[in-house]
C-alpha cells in the first residue's frame, strides 16, 4: 500500500470589517501571524504567509517561537523580492534577543538582510500611516509581553466655532486660538497572549473598533490550566464581552485539540447573544459563508446604484 500524501496546508483566515481585513493564521503552539493589511500592519510572525510581505511593520507581542519563528524570513524575503527594509516593532525588554537572533541568521547566511527595528515602551507610539499611530501596551503572560492598539488622531472643529466664516477661523488660529479639539478613534486592538487583566478594560482597547485576542482553552474544567499557561479562557472572554464596545472581536490561538464547533458551542453557553460580535479566525467554513453573503450584498448594492443612475 503506498503512503497517503501529506494533509494540504491550510489556507489563512480571513474576515472582512469594512474597511478592515484580517487575515493570517493562528494555532496555539504552532504559529500566529496576524495582518491587517489595510493598516501596513502584522501582528507577530510565527510564520510568513506571502501575503503578509505586502506589510511594512510587524509588531511583535512576545518571544516566544511560535509568534516569532518567521521574523527573519520575512525581512530577508521582502529584501529578496524589492520591497524595501521590513521594520520589527518591540518592548523593549526584549530587543536585544530580536536582534541576536536576526544577527545569527545574517551570520548563518553569509549574507546581510536590511532591516529596522524598533522599540517602544507602554504608551509609546509610532507613526504607521497618516493620523495612525500604533501603541504599545503591556500585557501579562509567561515572558515579557505586550499588546498593541493601532488609532486614527482626528481633529474636529469645537462646537462654539461651527458657524463661524473660514475668514474668522483663519484669524483665530493665527492668534493662537485653539479652534478644534484632538480626537483618537481605536482602530484595532491586538492582545498577543495573555492573561486577562486591567489592560483588558483600558479606553483604547475597550473601545477599539475591532479587537484581536487570543482563546486558548474551551473546556468548563481546563480554567486552571489556562492560568497556569497565562492564557485567556473562553470564560474570560464572555466576561470581558459585557464591557467592550467593539464592532467585532475576532478570536485566535485555537489549538488543534479544540472543535471549531465546540468552540463556538462553549462560548455560546457561557456568552450569550453577546457570541454574536465574535468570530473565529480560523473557522474557515463560516467565515467563507459569511464572505460570499457579503460579497452578494456588495453586488445587490452595485445593481442598485447602477439602475438609479440608468
Amino acid at each position: 500500500m503506498i503512503p497517503k500524501p501529506p494533509p494540504r496546508e491550510s489556507p489563512l483566515g480571513f474576515l472582512y470589517f469594512p474597511p478592515y481585513r484580517v487575515q493570517g493564521l493562528s494555532v496555539a503552539g504552532e504559529a500566529t501571524s496576524i495582518q491587517i493589511p489595510e493598516l501596513d500592519v502584522c501582528f507577530d510572525m510565527g510564520s510568513c504567509p506571502r501575503a503578509a510581505l505586502a506589510s511594512k511593520y510587524a509588531a511583535i507581542s512576545h518571544g516566544h517561537m511560535d509568534h516569532v519563528g518567521g521574523l527573519a524570513y520575512w525581512c530577508s524575503q521582502r529584501n529578496f523580492q524589492g520591497m524595501g527594509p521590513g521594520t520589527i516593532v518591540c518592548d523593549e525588554r526584549i530587543a536585544k534577543d530580536i536582534r541576536g537572533m536576526m544577527t545569527g541568521f545574517v551570520n548563518l547566511e553569509r549574507q546581510k538582510t536590511p532591516f529596522e527595528l524598533l522599540t517602544l515602551k507602554p504608551g509609546e507610539e509610532l507613526g504607521v500611516k497618516n493620523n495612525i499611530a500604533l501603541r504599545l501596551f503591556e500585557v501579562e503572560h509567561t515572558c515579557p509581553a505586550v499588546g498593541y492598539v493601532i488609532v486614527e488622531k482626528r481633529t474636529k472643529l469645537k462646537e462654539e466655532f461651527r458657524e463661524f466664516p473660514q475668514e474668522k477661523l483663519r484669524e483665530l488660529k493665527e492668534r493662537g486660538t485653539e479652534i478644534v479639539r484632538h480626537l483618537e478613534v481605536p482602530l484595532v486592538a491586538y492582545l498577543g497572549d495573555t492573561l486577562p487583566g486591567p489592560h483588558l478594560i483600558h479606553d483604547s482597547v475597550r473601545m477599539a473598533k475591532i479587537i484581536v485576542c487570543e482563546c486558548t482553552f474551551f473546556e468548563p474544567d481546563h480554567v486552571d490550566r489556562a492560568k497556569v499557561g497565562q492564557h485567556m479562557h473562553v470564560n474570560d472572554i464572555a466576561e470581558w464581552l459585557r464591557v467592550v464596545e467593539c464592532e467585532a472581536m475576532v478570536l485566535t490561538h485555537v489549538s488543534r485539540r479544540t472543535n471549531l464547533g465546540y468552540a463556538r458551542e462553549r462560548l455560546e453557553a457561557v456568552a450569550g447573544d453577546l457570541a454574536k460580535k465574535v468570530f473565529f479566525l480560523m473557522d474557515h467554513r463560516a467565515n467563507r459563508a459569511r464572505y460570499e453573503e457579503q460579497a452578494a450584498e456588495a453586488e445587490r448594492r452595485e445593481r442598485e446604484l447602477q439602475s438609479r443612475g440608468g
